[in-house]
C-alpha cells in the first residue's frame, strides 16, 4: 500500500507551511503572514492559495533583520 504524498515528499521540496515558519521563527502566524503580506517576507502561493515559505529565504530574512539591528545600534 502507498503511503500519503505529504508523507513521502520532503517539507523541504514543498517550503514550509506559515506555522511551520513561524514556529521557526518564533513569531505568530499573524506576523509571519503580515510581514508576507508587505513583501518583506518572501513567499509563494500553491495552487490551493495556500502560503509556503523556503526555509534558505527565511534563514536571509532573519539574518537581514539581525544586521539591521546591528547597523541601527552603533
Amino acid at each position: 500500500m502507498n503511503a500519503p504524498m505529504s508523507q513521502t515528499v520532503p517539507t523541504r521540496r514543498l517550503g514550509l507551511t506559515a506555522s511551520q515558519a513561524a514556529r521557526l521563527l518564533g513569531v505568530s502566524v499573524s506576523t509571519i503572514r503580515r510581514w508576507s503580506d508587505s513583501g518583506a517576507l518572501p513567499v509563494y502561493r500553491t495552487p490551493g492559495g495556500q502560503r509556503r515559505f523556503n526555509r534558505d529565504q527565511l534563514e536571509a530574512f532573519v539574518a537581514s533583520l539581525e544586521r539591521g539591528d546591528r547597523e541601527r545600534a552603533s
